[in-house]
């Protein structure tokens, strides 16, 4: 594969395979993760099982897992993408305008998907699941870019981590002190990512006053750490994109994969799990499961070659992956908009009265609330599975 003469030169370990290859495990990574997401964020209500809930704040649930591995694939995807377009002849340029667009467009759907289906304006959230994958996407996809060098990776996630560590941990919180001298490090609401955020936008955020935990778990100043996230992904799609051998690519990623884990565990110590402040141990940790999950599937896929069977739903749900979130974010608000009998009642909106004449009859609530979330996931798969058989493929 040639690169532009405009292109910055590539290192050994940076180097392109001679020909293009869609990385199929890739797909099947993004499937898995979108499919457990509609799922969590679906979960059948109180009754649901722990691990189907974020952690409260401080601590790490599988559903934690969720969000940055969408992220982390963002980064991968992001190599494979702009490479295969850079060597059908389009230009950085045009590349970077493309970006741009996309992650403006991105941002504009999460702030749909928000706000849908009243847009309250006074209480707008701005920020979200998808404003923050537009951020990352925009961020270090205009980065790789620039330079398409690893060692440039290493160094802006170096940075990022560290940095942010710093902020949160060293520097005076305004009107409220020193953290873990004049309030807890790391205060539900006292710290310095939530007070960023009350003053760009107050009541805007995920949680605003009233509520005594005015706070947004997709803040601004916690993009940072989210872009190593993605910057981890991207480091990923470089060792991938080398011409070692199938084998050595996956040890190369299980390796990685223990080392981010033991790495992350061991900052956690000092610097907690917190998907919501989305602290630099739990960048290290999600990312080192973002790897185990990347590491058996491209191990299944790319080395094994089993391409048939249990991999068919997941490439259905991972290649439209957009409309399927979008589909499961925006139908619980239609279906709650809809009332049986007493509008009144608790249990008139159709999700509830659905619940409640059927999946309520089982009788552990865990196991209900289970069963609930893997029927809507399934009904979702419904109009992905219409779209990939029409190859009808949702981008932005």
């Amino acid at each position: 594969m040639t690169t532009p003469a405009t292109s910055p030169p590539l290192t050994q370990a940076s180097a392109p395979p001679t020909t293009f290859r869609r990385l199929l495990s890739l797909d099947v990574v993004r499937g898995i993760t979108i499919c457990f997401m509609i799922m969590v964020n679906n979960n059948g209500g109180p009754g649901s099982w722990h691990f189907m809930n974020h952690a409260e704040w401080n601590g790490l649930t599988p559903t934690d897992l969720v969000f940055p591995t969408f992220a982390f694939v963002i980064g991968v995807s992001v190599v494979f993408a702009f490479e295969a377009r850079l060597a059908r002849g389009a230009n950085r340029a045009q590349l970077a305008k493309h970006t741009a667009v996309r992650a403006i467009v991105l941002f504009l759907f999460g702030i749909i998907v928000n706000s849908f289906p009243f847009f309250h304006l006074a209480h707008m959230r701005f920020y979200g699941v998808l404003q923050r994958l537009a951020v990352c996407y925009l961020v270090v996809g205009l980065f790789y870019l620039y330079d398409n060098r690893a060692w440039t990776k290493w160094a802006a996630l170096v940075g990022a981590l560290v940095g942010y560590w710093v902020l949160i941990r060293w520097v005076p919180i305004p009107g409220v002190g020193m953290p873990g001298r004049d309030v807890p490090f790391m205060d539900m609401t006292q710290n310095l990512t939530s007070w960023i955020d009350r003053h760009v936008f107050p009541y805007h955020l995920y949680l605003y006053p009233p509520d005594h935990n005015v706070r947004d778990p997709e803040g601004l100043l916690s993009d940072l750490p989210a872009i190593g996230t993605t910057l981890m992904g991207c480091l990923a799609g470089i060792w991938l994109r080398t011409t070692r051998s199938v084998k050595a690519k996956t040890a190369g990623l299980a390796a990685a994969c223990l080392s981010s884990l033991a790495i992350g565990y061991l900052w956690s110590l000092e610097f907690p799990l917190n998907k919501n402040m989305w602290t630099s141990s739990f960048v290290l940790v999600a990312g080192g499961y973002s790897l185990a999950l990347l590491t058996f599937c491209f191990w299944a896929v790319e080395q094994m070659n089993w391409r048939k069977g249990w991999t068919w739903v997941w490439l259905v749900f991972g290649s439209n992956a957009i409309a399927a979130y979008l589909f499961s974010e925006i139908t619980p608000g239609i279906f709650e908009s809809i009332h049986i009998g007493d509008p009144h009642s608790p249990h008139s909106n159709l999700i509830a009265w659905i619940f409640l004449h059927t999946f309520a009859h089982i009788p552990d609530p865990g196991w209900a609330a289970f069963a609930y979330s893997v029927s809507f996931a399934a009904f979702c798969f419904i109009p992905v599975w219409i779209l990939y058989r029409k190859k009808i493929f949702l981008k932005v």
